[in-house]
């Protein structure tokens, strides 16, 4: 007997839940989360929780709309790094992987 199992077509395909992507549903689910616990208890709960939520998805689904993945993330990134880059400037990062023997005298 042989056994079959469901391979998916595009495995480079991003996992989408609701037309976000999984880090927009974790930011909006973190507002949500975040706005409940200070304005749970109060009387703007609807207006800062329920529509700011709404607002939160509305904004990120249409400002992300037709743009690649991780948008975002990138234009983010963009206005964080510097303007100019330097091909001769120092790697600060760099870290060598085995330190440097010193010579036996």
């Amino acid at each position: 007997m042989l056994l079959v199992s469901k391979v998916p077509r595009a495995l480079e395909t991003k996992t989408k839940l609701f037309g976000f992507e999984l880090a927009d549903v974790l930011i909006i689910f973190l507002y949500l989360s975040l706005s409940n616990a200070i304005f749970g208890q109060t009387h703007f709960k609807f207006l800062f929780v329920w529509m700011g939520t709404f607002t939160l998805g509305f904004t990120l689904y249409f400002t992300k709309k037709g743009k690649p993945d991780d948008y975002l993330q990138h234009l983010g990134e963009f206005y964080r790094t510097p303007e100019i880059l330097s091909p001769s400037s120092p790697d600060l990062k760099y870290q060598p992987y085995f330190k440097p023997e010193e010579s036996e005298k």
